[in-house]
């Protein structure tokens, strides 16, 4: 028994580490392929394998690189009260007033946003398929961290609360009960963003606003369920692990009226979205006359580091918030 425990919360502790999750992840960046216009499907369809195993890269790299954590998140309620009108809004009047170094410190996510979309928005002008698809890969993971409230309240894993776990509960354990049996994400067509920022920053506030009823609710469903009911013991990669049990997680889901589903949804035309306005802001270039489409043995190397890193703190039970 005392081995089980201990795997539990080896289980349960590294799956906190991950926004959204690695399922979800990928399913954004999958299902955000399905919303682009035949010109842009002609890359993004024969390489939608490629988009979703590599959605989750962001993450791994919070193991390689000390700035990547700060890209995923943003402790807004640092800066006062909803709606936040003491940050500004733009980087530089950011830095002008509260400096990098706080900025960094409580999260940069709707910032970082728009440098990747620079980024992408660079390499369809260059006409770089292997940077195309990577910056594709990596934006549509921190456009769906912005949509995740836990990633815009200090009480990031209810640590501050006696909620510790619901981070995971929310992000990885429901969308991966839930998503493939009973969840829509064939959403249409993706649009043009016309100012970025505000959309980046419009998506972080509802992110905000909702964090209250995502800690409050779980504290009110925890003293209905007994801890046997709360819990339930089920296998997952050939181990028998304490999760939270179905019944709660739909429970928990109900009393959110679907808001996980639709923040995940959310994320996808968003995805779609920026890297459609990427290709617009690019002059719309043929995605069928591209250049550099083999993968060097540089980005091989760098996806295996990634990954080695990754697996080093996982084995070690390290977290890099």
């Amino acid at each position: 028994m005392k081995k089980l425990l201990l795997i539990t919360a080896a289980v349960l502790y590294s799956h906190a580490l991950f926004p959204w999750g690695f399922y979800a992840h990928r399913q954004i960046n999958y299902y955000a392929v399905f919303m682009l216009p035949p010109d842009m499907l002609v890359l993004y369809k024969p390489n939608i394998q490629f988009l979703s195993d590599h959605a989750v890269d962001p993450d791994k790299r919070r193991y390689a690189v000390a700035a990547e954590g700060a890209r995923h998140y943003i402790d807004i309620d640092h800066y006062g009260t909803y709606p936040f009108d003491s940050l500004p809004r733009t980087w530089t009047k950011a830095v002008e007033k509260y400096g990098k170094d706080t900025l960094q410190k409580y999260g940069i996510v709707p910032w970082y946003i728009q440098t990747m979309l620079g980024r992408l928005t660079a390499a369809f002008k260059e006409k770089d398929q292997v940077k195309i698809l990577k910056l594709s890969a990596d934006i549509g993971h921190y456009i769906a961290d912005s949509h995740v409230p836990l990633h815009v309240c200090s009480n990031h894993n209810g640590q501050l609360t006696n909620q510790q776990g619901i981070h995971a509960f929310w992000e990885s354990r429901i969308p991966e009960l839930l998503a493939a049996t009973s969840w829509d994400f064939l959403l249409g067509k993706a649009s043009y963003i016309a100012n970025p920022l505000a959309f980046s920053w419009k998506r972080v506030l509802e992110s905000a606003a909702a964090a209250d009823s995502v800690l409050r609710i779980e504290r009110e469903l925890t003293a209905q369920f007994s801890s046997d009911q709360k819990y339930s013991f089920e296998p997952r990669n050939d181990q028998v692990i304490r999760q939270y049990s179905s019944a709660y997680c739909r429970a928990y889901d109900q009393r959110l009226n679907h808001m996980i589903e639709r923040r995940m949804q959310q994320s996808i035309v968003a995805v779609a979205s920026f890297w459609y306005t990427a290709w617009v802001n690019a002059g719309q270039p043929d995605l069928k006359q591209l250049i550099n489409k083999n993968l060097s043995e540089a980005d091989r190397r760098e996806f295996e580091e990634l990954n080695a890193a990754w697996l080093k703190r996982q084995k070690q039970g390290k977290d890099c918030d």
